[in-house]
């Protein structure tokens, strides 16, 4: 029987391969194609497909998709495999964001350029230690193409292109104006809307005019989306599913034992069976619905501006600017109101260590009826919950000088950019104010009727600032050195120098010790690189070329890193190209990980070991702590596919991937130290978790390799009007490492051990064009993936989590004069993500919530 998971390949792979052959006149005789530079290489060509897999999608496919966002759109390529996140992750330092992960690498392994540049990370680190562009801070109006190289592209851009390349590219020459707007809302009946509005305005041809002058500006709005808005989250009560149980949190109770609690109802709390919460467990518990506290999806303002001028000086030499500027607000609900009981800790600056802040009732305490010092579980119920907003602001200043001289073509620019956070959090908790109350008696923890005073005095609002730097001078240049037999050498060569820094602080609160339960995430360092690289394109034969880059890096803070890569590109015939490539790449250490920095955060674990619910995920604190002796990450890359082309309406490719990445940086695997008694996990009087530290360390290599099988065919009929189907797939084959350095490497494809990574992922798109009409129907689809062994340890645990196939359907109506009307329909079946009972609902990096959204959108052409 066919099985569903093969679905996607019985359509193919890839987002529009174009055809090899050239294009040609009225009059038949084929055009002379300008060369280019093509994403991968410094070297110019005229040749539509390189030695290395780059995927190049248009303006128009984009807007075609229905998609208002940039990351929306890029998160749903097939190579962006897993370990992606967007702002779905709102429990996080880098709330709000949203990156790319090629081959399942991670962000921190996908270079993202603007305009073949790059441009400052993100102001704080996410998962503590991965530095990564923002998407969410580039503009979506303002771009003309993006090339996204499926390759190890270090010999040319030196570190974090191990797993490829993003290259963004905005309008060079543009002219004229537009403007549109669009308005969408979830059909769900959850409130989630979202709309967009944009405005291009271009004057001068550069050719013509001498000058061009350009002007973007495009914004997004969209409300916060809480789990208590959505119709099957609402009750968070999941005991119909397998390994689903009732996802409330016990609270108002003594002695550690949720069975001993409160007399009396404090807060949103109901009575519920404690074995519905954690099975095996008997009689009843005060508990919340966290639902409320759980924003699923931010609250979400931004605004990109572009400014670009071309100017030119003589007739080889032009001057160009830019200037971006992106400005976003996300808000959301952080969590309940803050726990009180074991485990709650404040921080001490003077020693860099967490000091336990003591909960125990004493004797004549009101909340506490026992004649003998008591210890209490409860929430600040009166203070509120805690709420976050995140603004962040990026900016990117970009100005050069590029031309002709001689038989040399050249480019010199200098830019500096930042990213700035700041984040606002309101009603967490008073240490100094928690202690003096509950010495003395001021506020009741087991009453919902407190003094407004001592609610207030409670109260704690705090400012975490953040910034991340990047100062560039870059000079590149390219030539044809002399002649084959079959053809000119190429020949490219530059210099790069660039300035990191990041400082991410905490708030002051934190460092006076004043908050309770502090998340810290300090970073502070800055470092110089130098880098020179040269590339030779060498025609072996005139259907054979061997290109050779090699680029050698200096950092200021571990030493040098050299990258080579060699690649072929064989065209035997005129519809059949084969390629290959075999480079080095690496990934320097980050800033959070090599420089000063130290980081505290909370998670949770299956602990066996746990004395009161043994098998059950715990929450505890995690410290993590940067190594000034780390070394850079190395890969080694292979690369081998071929592209069939028999008419320019038909193409068909296959790239197979090969990466070894070795001496990774990061923590050991909570979950392994826990299994193995490891003395770095602490634990409480009682034996509970309550922290686990850890320290950055280069350990065990990464293997994964993979496929992309790539389809294009357009149809043109006389009465039916044009049709076109672009399908691109990744067949993940292994993604395999040890979970603890030194031991025995797993296979994680196809399964959540490192993260969700689904064997198959696909994306499919029919356009069929008549008259004034344009639709677009889009398939997406991500594979299923078995259950991380660990998680099985629960009872009745699902084995594999169920794929995710959504459609999406976008008309476009362009009979009116200059005015395009859109109708777009986002997951279209109403789709629900797939039950993941190891994660909260479902896996956020592979699917969202919102249902069904329907978008009305108007564009104007003056």
């Amino acid at each position: 029987m066919f099985k569903p998971g093969l679905l996607p390949l019985a359509i193919a792979a890839a987002l529009a391969i174009p055809a090899l052959h050239a294009e040609e006149t009225t009059d038949g005789k084929p055009t002379q194609l300008e060369a280019v530079t093509v994403t991968g290489s410094n070297i110019k060509t005229t040749d539509t497909e390189g030695p290395s897999p780059v995927q190049v999608i248009t303006a128009d496919q984009i807007k075609v998709s229905g998609k208002t966002t940039l990351p929306d759109f890029l998160r749903g390529i097939s190579a962006n495999t897993g370990n992606s996140v967007n702002e779905q992750l709102t429990g996080s330092f880098s709330a709000g964001t949203a990156g790319m992960s090629l081959r399942g690498l991670g962000q921190k392994n996908t270079l993202i350029l603007v305009d073949g540049k790059r441009v400052a990370n993100y102001a704080t680190a996410y998962q503590l230690q991965d530095t990564f562009v923002d998407l969410n801070s580039l503009p979506l109006a303002a771009v003309e193409r993006i090339e996204v190289l499926k390759d190890g592209a270090s010999a040319v851009y030196g570190s974090d292109a191990i797993a490829g390349v993003v290259n963004i590219i905005l309008r060079q020459n543009y002219q004229g104006a537009e403007a549109g707007a669009s308005f969408g809302t979830s059909t769900e009946g959850t409130g989630q809307t979202q709309n967009n509005f944009h405005l291009l305005l271009g004057h001068g041809d550069v050719k013509k005019d001498g000058y061009n002058v350009f002007f973007a500006l495009d914004g997004t709005r969209s409300n916060q989306l809480n789990a208590s808005d959505v119709s099957w989250l609402r009750n968070n009560d999941f005991r119909n599913k397998p390994g689903g149980q009732l996802n409330w949190v016990p609270t108002n109770y003594y002695n550690n034992d949720p069975t001993q609690g409160f007399a009396n109802a404090v807060g949103p709390v109901q009575k519920v069976p404690y074995g519905a919460i954690t099975p095996g467990k008997t009689g009843e518990v005060w508990a919340y619905n966290p639902a409320q506290y759980d924003s699923v999806i931010p609250g979400v303002e931004r605004y990109h501006a572009v400014l670009r001028a071309t100017v030119k000086l003589t007739d080889n030499i032009e001057g160009y600017g830019e200037a971006i500027y992106s400005r976003s607000h996300a808000s959301f609900v952080f969590g309940a109101p803050l726990s009180i009981g074991s485990g709650l800790r404040a921080w001490d600056n003077t020693n860099q260590r967490l000091v336990n802040i003591d909960t125990t009732l004493p004797v004549g305490n009101p909340a506490n009826p026992y004649g003998v010092p008591t210890p209490v579980n409860t929430n600040l119920w009166d203070v509120g919950q805690r709420n976050k907003r995140d603004r962040t602001i990026f900016t990117r200043f970009l100005a050069g000088v590029k031309g002709h001289t001689g038989a040399w073509d050249w480019d010199v620019s200098a830019q500096h950019s930042e990213s700035s956070l700041k984040e606002y959090v309101t009603d967490f908790g008073n240490r100094y104010a928690f202690q003096s109350l509950l010495a003395d008696g001021g506020y009741d923890l087991a009453s919902n009727d407190n003094p407004a005073s001592a609610v207030d005095a409670l109260r704690l609002s705090t400012i975490r600032p953040a910034v991340s730097r990047l100062s560039t001078v870059d000079a590149t240049a390219s030539t044809q050195l002399f002649d084959l037999p079959a053809g000119a050498v190429g020949f490219a060569t530059g210099y790069q120098f660039r300035h990191e820094a990041m400082n991410s602080r905490t708030s002051q609160a934190v460092l006076s010790g004043s908050e309770l339960r502090p998340a810290i995430d300090i970073i502070q360092g800055s470092r110089s690189v130098n880098a020179a690289y040269a590339e030779f394109n060498i025609p072996v034969l005139t259907t054979l070329e061997a290109n050779v880059a090699g680029r050698l890096d200096h950092y200021s803070d571990f030493g040098n890193a050299f990258a080579p890569k060699f690649s072929l590109r064989y065209q035997p015939l005129d519809w059949l190209l084969l390629r290959g490539s075999y480079s080095r790449g690496f990934r320097a250490p980050s800033l959070p990980e090599i420089t000063n920095s130290t980081a505290v955060s909370y998670s949770t674990v299956i602990d066996p070991y746990d004395p009161v619910t043994p098998g059950q995920r715990r929450g505890y604190t995690d410290v993590f702590t940067a190594n000034p002796h780390l070394r850079p990450e190395r890969s080694t890359n292979y690369n081998a596919g071929f592209v069939v082309s028999p008419s320019a309406d038909t193409s068909i490719g296959m790239d197979y991937y090969h990466i070894v990445q070795d001496g990774i940086i990061g923590p050991d695997n909570d979950a392994a130290l826990v299994q193995r008694k490891d003395p770095r996990v602490q634990r409480d009087a009682q034996g509970r978790i309550i922290t686990i530290y850890n320290q950055y360390q280069n350990q065990q290599s990464l293997t994964t390799d993979g496929v992309d099988i790539d389809f294009h065919q357009a149809l043109r009929t006389q009465g039916w009007g044009d049709f076109s189907l672009d399908s691109s797939i990744t067949r993940l084959l292994k993604y395999s490492q040890p979970l603890v350095a030194g031991d025995a490497p797993v296979n994680g494809a196809g399964t959540n051990i490192f993260g969700s990574l689904p064997k198959w992922r696909g994306t499919t798109g029919l356009t069929w064009s008549i008259g004034d009409v344009a639709s677009t129907l889009t398939w997406y689809y991500v594979d299923g993936y078995k259950q991380n062994p660990e998680n099985l340890l629960t009872p009745d645990y699902p084995t594999r989590v169920k794929n995710w196939s959504t459609f999406d359907l976008s008309v476009a109506y362009t009979g009116l004069a200059k005015t395009t009307i859109t109708l777009a329909v986002q997951n279209l079946q109403n789709r629900r993500p797939p039950w993941d009972p190891s994660t909260p609902y479902f896996d956020i990096t592979q699917a969202d919530p919102r249902g069904r959204i329907v978008t009305l959108g108007v564009n104007y052409k003056f």
